[in-house]
């Protein structure tokens, strides 16, 4: 395989196994984005529950702990994402 300067792999060295490897490789990232979002929404609908209901109350900092977490779990996942795309952009843009 030829490599630019920068590390990009030029068109025509790329073939079908490689065209094919790439788009797993971001559908993964897909995936695994969509993993943490859905992380995020049940601990996130946890927190809220824990504390609407109320013969739940003696949980009530359980239910704040969630609410505090669930938005951390979205960034490291949105960081992942971004970071793991860049990548790929980065090592198989096309020229």
């Amino acid at each position: 395989m030829k490599l630019s300067r920068k590390n990009v792999q030029i068109k025509e060295d790329l073939i079908t196994r490689d065209w094919l490897a790439i788009d797993r490789t971001r559908m993964a990232n897909e995936r695994t984005f969509l993993a943490y979002l859905r992380t995020f929404i049940v601990i996130l609908s946890s927190g809220v529950a824990i504390i609407r209901v109320e013969e739940l109350q003696e949980m009530y900092d359980l239910g704040i702990f969630l609410l505090v977490v669930a938005p951390v779990i979205l960034l490291i996942g949105i960081a992942r994402f971004l970071y793991v795309r860049r990548h790929i952009r980065k090592y198989f843009t096309v020229k």
